[in-house]
């Protein structure tokens, strides 16, 4: 299967909005960038699901998640659309369900969910969120999974857990999508969330460089075998930062310092480079068992440079 590529929106998240004083002009930026992406033949656009601007908050837009996602699905017509992803403590799972499946109709069937257990306590401290220790958060995930597909697949939902508990919940309409809206588990811890993915998910998001892809998507495949599912049956997703230049010394460069100093060695994995080198970068990808890859493209307004890395890679 030839490599696939996603394009994580620019979304405020990590201030690339900053500077675009008008809000109507910054999501007027963002959905032009899934249009193009459209455009250029990328498989999917992706959002992540966040309420304050990274490294520090800030007072610059951040839009959130799920109301961009349902209106991307109306300002593009074929890209898939997900979640890179959405935090599991947000939201209600039954709830999630249910806007999913709307935005699976907004969209005529192009959504992907993406869900992960939640990370960034500063948020969750400032939204008024209670922030549990990690293997609580990842044992409300793994309740959260099974409430989704629940109400995705039955005429009315049941579930009696410890952190949800639901009785007779409807879901009408349950989305296009057959059998159900793929879901992907974000995260890649070993003994916990590829678990998880190996009993529920249909996608998964593992790792930020090829070995460590490598390594797990074996340990994934292991989790399969033990519960008796079709490791095959997953797409397998990996993220990473992009910037193509002529060479690569004139890529390294144009990184901006901050960027630099918080990739460190990983540069040499990134898609940091000259063309020859991205290309030698995406095959140890498509090596490690990667089929679908979602690129941070480091100057995410500029459309140019999507265009420039279809022309070089899938045009």
């Amino acid at each position: 299967m030839a490599l696939q590529f996603g394009v994580l929106i620019p979304q405020g998240w990590t201030m690339d909005l900053a500077g675009i004083k008008d809000p109507v002009e910054a999501y007027e930026t963002m959905t032009k960038v899934a249009q193009t992406a459209e455009e250029m033949g990328f498989a999917s656009v992706w959002l992540v699901d966040h309420f304050h601007t990274i490294p520090h908050p800030s007072q610059e837009v951040t839009f959130e998640c799920w109301m961009s996602t349902a209106a991307l699905a109306r300002d593009t017509s074929i890209i898939r659309i997900g979640q890179m992803v959405t935090c599991n403590s947000y939201r209600h799972p039954t709830l999630l369900a249910k806007m999913a499946s709307t935005v699976d109709v907004l969209s005529h069937g192009r959504l992907n969910v993406g869900i992960g257990a939640g990370w960034y306590e500063h948020e969750y401290h400032a939204y008024g969120y209670a922030y549990p220790e990690a293997p609580e958060r990842l044992r409300q995930l793994r309740e959260a999974v099974q409430v989704i597909l629940a109400m995705w697949t039955e005429q009315e939902a049941h579930f009696e857990g410890t952190y949800y508990q639901v009785r007779g919940a409807i879901n009408q309409p349950r989305g296009v999508q057959q059998p159900h809206i793929p879901l992907l588990i974000g995260g890649d811890g070993e003994q916990v969330t590829l678990k998880l993915v190996a009993r529920y998910a249909d996608a998964c998001n593992v790792g930020n460089d090829p070995a460590t892809v490598k390594q797990k998507l074996a340990v994934l495949k292991q989790h399969c075998e033990t519960v008796g599912r079709d490791y095959e049956s997953i797409h397998r997703t990996s993220s990473t930062l992009c910037l193509m230049a002529d060479s690569d010394e004139q890529a390294r460069a144009l990184l901006p310092d901050e960027r630099k100093a918080r990739l460190g060695t990983s540069v040499n994995t990134d898609l940091v480079g000259s063309p020859e080198t991205i290309r030698q970068r995406l095959a140890a990808y498509e090596e490690a068992g990667v089929q679908e890859l979602v690129l941070r493209f480091v100057d995410g307004t500029n459309l140019e440079a999507l265009r420039c890395f279809a022309q070089e890679f899938f045009i």
